[in-house]
């Protein structure tokens, strides 16, 4: 006799719940505040630049009547010594610049973090340049440049140093670097503190047991746990640097010559002379090239922080 083995009644396969998006209501709150931020963005910033890169076809002088002349003055600027020689002097100016400000920075922020006495007033007396307009720095450090420093130069018997370092072509653009290094070291100093103190005292510890150096602490657990902070740093100080101008104003006025001109004086310059179209292709140009750098440092950054 031959019995049936009743197989079990498989469950049919339940549905996917439907997922309802719902769309955020947005209160009117965050348009009373995000509305006057976009007009005054746009009427500030928006509206003249794409004014100016409008008039760089154009032979504008600033004023008056003016005819479109096309790509002339992208065309001319890539024929004019004075231009390629201003954008060789920034781009070498901004990256001395960044490296000694970050080196500096980077070793005075590690000093101010260890368990030295009077870090406190140390490290108010290292940002006192802060609070300094740069111009004002500058002329400070022109007058040491052309009287204090020439006289120790003399003193010594320096024929470098005997004579001012602002009218010398080949030392000016250094002159330049120092004084704006000396302004720039507070800042990324204090953003380096800052890396420093999210690093746990832990990872020390546990590496003072496997008998590891200082300097393998600062090479293998130190600069790995805060490179971030010196992408930052790198970032925004090189955007920086290539905008300089205060500190050449107030130190060579461009000279001697135009050996210490860098891009944003030229453009602001040739605004004074009546090259206002002209300038503007200039301006156009140096934004393009700087959102291209800008780009390339997130990208290697992001690439770097991410492995």
């Amino acid at each position: 006799m031959s019995s049936t083995v009743q197989q079990p009644a498989q469950k049919a396969p339940a549905e996917a719940p439907t997922i309802v998006h719902r769309r955020r209501r947005v209160e009117p709150i965050y348009w009373f505040f995000l509305f006057p931020a976009i007009a005054v963005f746009t009427l500030l910033i928006t509206y003249p630049a794409i004014e100016g890169m409008t008039m760089s076809f154009t032979n504008s002088m600033g004023f008056g009547d003016f005819d479109w002349i096309g790509f002339r003055n992208y065309v001319a600027l890539f024929r004019d010594e004075n231009i390629l020689s201003s954008y060789g002097f920034t781009f070498l100016f901004a990256f001395v610049t960044v490296i000694l400000v970050n080196a500096i920075a980077f070793f005075l922020a590690l000093g101010l973090t260890s368990k030295i006495k009077f870090t406190n007033p140390l490290r108010a007396i290292f940002v006192i340049p802060m609070v300094i307009s740069a111009i004002i720095y500058s002329f400070v450090f022109k007058f040491l440049f052309n009287n204090s420093l020439t006289a120790f130069g003399q003193m010594i018997g320096s024929e470098t140093l005997s004579t001012s370092l602002l009218a010398n072509e080949n030392w000016a653009w250094f002159a330049v670097v120092i004084v704006t290094v000396w302004g720039s070291v507070p800042s990324a100093m204090l953003i380096y503190i800052a890396g420093f103190m999210t690093v746990p005292g832990e990872v020390y510890e546990a590496s003072s047991i496997d008998g590891t150096s200082p300097w393998q602490n600062l090479i293998h657990i130190t600069l790995p746990l805060v490179a971030g902070y010196v992408g930052i740093n790198m970032i925004i100080g090189f955007k920086n640097y290539l905008a300089v101008y205060d500190q050449i104003k107030g130190l060579t006025d461009g000279g001697p010559g135009t050996a210490t001109r860098s891009v944003a004086f030229t453009i602001f310059k040739g605004f004074e002379g009546g090259d206002y179209a002209y300038q503007m292709a200039n301006a156009a140009v140096f934004f393009i090239i700087t959102i291209i750098i800008a780009l390339l440092q997130l990208r290697f950054t992001r690439g770097g922080t991410s492995e």
